[in-house]
């Protein structure tokens, strides 16, 4: 019996035979320029991003540990009201987010109401109990949080994963940026594109503003990252060299008095922020793995001492496992009192009976994740699974139903992409980047990962797919770049701008140079 054919999914471009309003001035390019050019933009582009070392590693399955994200230059266009809907349903998400996690480690409330069912919190394999009855600097848990968005209408979208232990790819979306300024100034400039560059600052800014209260003068602060072997190095180097911050790992730290110390040649400075890119059970040796190489000894506890600040705190992981996801809904409805703006994905508990038989006997129309698994990996997407594969998985769930939950195949929207020359549709997803320190800031767009092939509904890069620019357009006067020269037209008038116009339209452009002291790889997550 075929599996169930999906049905069709929402073109982010075209509505019908008409251009949607987001797309009109890049269809208006592609129809001036054609897609040779993009061909030829696609080419720069790899020569550019190699160049400079933006690469991510694999190493299962004898992967390439210096792998290109394949990088489509064609941008994904959202509207400003389609952009500001999104960010007031992010900042609501984080803030519940964060009070969770506030309260699961001080007290329950929300567990003694029984919303959550207590061991799914308490024997979750994030749940840290050296956390109990601690409060991190400012109340903050997740300083940054990566919150991936699907959409499935003109005003459908959904919340597919919440990322708030260590959330990765912000690189490539400032990366993609810069390329498409230097690659394709004509299209960008022709657009009133809202800015990204200024994420380095909103970054620093919050990871100062966790500082403990010791802090004398400006904080110190460093991001730590398990050395020049992980998959997400390249991000870990870029985002120390743009924030202008020192890269560190383990070793270049020590504990004295309770309180964080960097080794450096005029002698031991202290430490007042740490943006940690190591996974809880290895940052410190005397409190999780005694093996580790990657932490620092006694950094839990400065933490608890309030000599430090840890960005994002220990613990962080039980506010993001699969499991918990269902019921963020509930911590908005009970933190915030509000109805949340932006829905899951409808999600079946393997582990419950009914869930469970639901899931076995409709596993051709969903797609199985691991509960705590992440990159594509140990997933199923029932619609284009053989049969092998659905009973090699429905012996997985019985025998492990609490490591698996089940989603609903989703229809992903889909924008034209270049693919083997031509444009095409593909299907894509949205990481928008949330920081929250003393308030809530999210730049306008995120890292857009699309499937690269064909009916593919797996973005991640570790899985084939590959990223996009994502512009958010302001609202404002719009501009056409033609064989004139560049006209703006507002309110029914046209204004020649001339050559130099679309020049000056441009926003300042930092030159593209390899981040902190040495190649590196990452890879959104």
């Amino acid at each position: 019996m075929n599996p169930p054919k999906l049905p069709p999914a929402f073109d982010e471009m075209s509505a019908g035979d008409e251009v949607r309003p987001p797309y009109a001035g890049l269809s208006r390019y592609l129809e001036n320029h054609g897609q040779a050019v993009l061909e030829q933009k696609r080419r720069e582009a790899e020569v550019l991003f190699r160049r400079i070392g933006v690469t991510f590693a694999v190493y299962s399955d004898g992967g390439d540990p210096e792998r290109l994200i394949p990088f489509d230059v064609v941008p994904r266009i959202l509207s400003r009201a389609e952009w500001d809907h999104l960010a007031r349903g992010l900042e609501q998400r984080v803030r519940a987010l964060n009070a969770f996690l506030q309260d699961v480690y001080n007290g329950g409330r929300i567990l003694d109401a029984g919303l959550i069912p207590r061991a799914l919190v308490l024997e979750n394999e994030g749940y840290r109990q050296e956390m109990v009855g601690f409060t991190p600097p400012g109340g903050v848990w997740c300083a940054i949080s990566g919150i991936d968005l699907v959409r499935t209408g003109a005003d459908q979208f959904h919340v597919l994963e919440d990322n708030c232990r260590i959330p990765s790819g912000v690189s490539y979306m400032l990366e993609n940026r810069e390329a498409m300024l230097r690659l394709l100034p004509g299209l960008c400039g022709a657009h009133r594109v809202a800015p990204v560059s200024h994420y380095p600052e909103e970054l620093l800014e919050t990871l100062q503003a966790l500082a403990p209260p010791g802090c004398q003068g400006t904080p110190t602060v460093v991001v730590l990252t398990p050395g020049p072997y992980n998959s997400a190095y390249y991000e870990h180097s870029f985002l120390a060299d743009e924030m202008g911050v020192e890269l560190v790992e383990g070793a270049d730290l020590f504990v004295r008095d309770d309180t964080v110390f960097m080794r450096t040649t005029a002698g031991p400075r202290r430490v007042d922020v740490i943006y940690r890119r190591v996974d809880d059970e290895w940052i410190d040796p005397e409190v999780f793995r005694p093996d580790s190489a990657l932490g620092v000894p006694g950094l839990l506890r400065a933490y608890r001492a309030g000599n430090v600040a840890l960005a994002n705190a220990p613990g962080a992981g039980v506010a993001d496992d699969k499991a918990v996801y269902p019921y963020v809904p509930e911590m908005i409805r009970f933190y915030l009192d509000e109805e949340p703006i932006l829905q899951n994905v409808q999600t079946f508990m393997c582990s419950r009976d009914d869930d469970r038989a639901h899931v076995l006997t409709n596993l051709d129309k969903l797609v199985v994740k691991l509960a705590r698994g992440s990159g594509g990996y140990g997933m199923l997407v029932g619609p284009h699974a053989t049969a092998e594969q659905r009973e090699d998985f429905a012996n997985r769930i019985r025998a492990n139903p609490d490591d698996y939950i089940a989603q609903p195949t989703l229809a992903l929207s889909t924008v034209p992409t270049l693919a083997d020359g031509a444009l095409a549709p593909r299907h894509v997803d949205l990481r928008p980047f949330v920081l929250f320190g003393r308030e809530v800031r999210i730049v306008p767009g995120g890292l857009t990962r699309v499937a690269l092939r064909e009916g593919s509904l797996v973005v991640n890069s570790s899985q084939g797919g590959g990223t996009k620019d994502t512009w958010v357009l302001e609202d404002g006067p719009t501009q056409e770049i033609g064989p004139g020269g560049m006209t703006q037209s507002m309110g029914g008038m046209t204004q020649s701008l001339g050559g130099s116009g679309m020049m000056q339209s441009l926003p300042p452009m930092k030159p593209l140079s390899p981040p902190g002291s040495a190649d590196g790889s990452g890879k959104p997550g």
